[in-house]
C-alpha cells in the first residue's frame, strides 16, 4: 500500500477523487496526511470527513520559502508518506522539498503541457485561440510545471467557451487521470527516462483527433 500525502489550497475536488477511488478499492494507497497552505481550504473538511489527518501549514508560519518547505518536508517524513501528490497547492515549491522526495512529487496541472504553464491557463488557452486543452499530470522538479509528463487528458475548446466552462470540463478529467497516474505508480508500473516517461503494459491511444469538425 502506497502512503500518500496531498497538499492542497482549494477546494479539494482532485483529493476527493482520490479518496473515492482508495475507498472503492480500486487504488492501493492510504492518504497519511493533507496539508494545506490556507486554513479555510475546502479540502480540509473532505479529508476530516473521511478520518484523514490534516495540517496548515501558512506562510505567516514560515515566511521564507525554504522554511516553509522544511516544515512541509518534515511533515511528510513524520507522516510516512512515500508519494507526495499536489492536488490544487497553489505555491511553487523549492528544491528542498524536490530533494526531500526525488522522483517522488507529483502535479495536475489544467492544460496540455509543455503549453500554458502557471496560472490562469483556461483563459490562455482561449485567448490563444487553442483547439484543445486539456489535463496534465506529471512528475515535479525545480522548474514551474517542466517536469516529465505521466498522463494528459485531451478536452476540445469550443467556440463559445468561456474560461469557466472550459476550466469545468477540465476538472473532470483531472479527477479521472491524477487517481490513475497515482495506481500506475503504486503498481511500480512507472519508470523515467530522460524527459520520456514509460509506462509498462499500457495500451496506448493513436486516433487522431480534430476540432472543430467541419464534415
Amino acid at each position: 500500500m502506497l502512503k500518500l500525502g496531498v497538499l492542497i489550497s482549494g477546494g479539494g475536488t482532485n483529493l476527493q477523487a482520490i479518496i473515492d477511488e482508495i475507498e472503492a478499492k480500486r487504488l492501493d494507497a492510504k492518504i497519511s496526511l493533507v496539508i494545506s497552505s490556507k486554513p479555510d481550504a475546502g479540502g480540509l473538511e473532505r479529508a476530516k470527513k473521511h478520518g484523514i489527518k490534516t495540517l496548515v501549514i501558512t506562510k505567516a508560519d514560515h515566511p521564507e520559502r525554504e522554511a516553509y518547505d522544511k516544515a512541509i518536508v518534515a511533515a511528510l517524513k513524520d507522516a510516512g508518506a512515500e508519494l507526495v501528490v499536489l492536488a490544487g497547492f497553489m505555491r511553487i515549491v523549492t528544491p528542498t522539498l524536490i530533494n526531500a522526495f526525488k522522483n517522488k512529487i507529483i502535479n495536475i496541472h489544467p492544460a496540455l503541457l509543455p503549453a500554458f504553464p502557471g496560472l490562469d491557463v483556461q483563459q490562455k488557452a482561449i485567448d490563444y485561440g487553442a483547439r484543445f486543452s486539456g489535463a496534465t499530470v506529471h512528475f515535479v522538479d525545480e522548474g514551474v510545471d517542466t517536469g516529465p509528463v505521466i498522463l494528459q487528458a485531451v478536452v476540445p475548446v469550443l467556440q463559445n467557451d468561456t474560461a469557466k466552462t472550459l476550466a469545468a470540463r477540465i476538472l473532470n478529467e483531472e479527477h479521472k487521470i491524477l487517481p490513475e497516474a497515482i495506481r500506475l505508480i503504486s503498481e511500480g508500473r512507472v519508470s523515467v527516462q530522460g524527459r520520456r516517461v514509460i509506462i509498462k503494459d499500457a495500451a496506448e491511444n493513436d486516433t487522431p483527433l480534430t476540432n472543430p469538425k467541419t464534415r
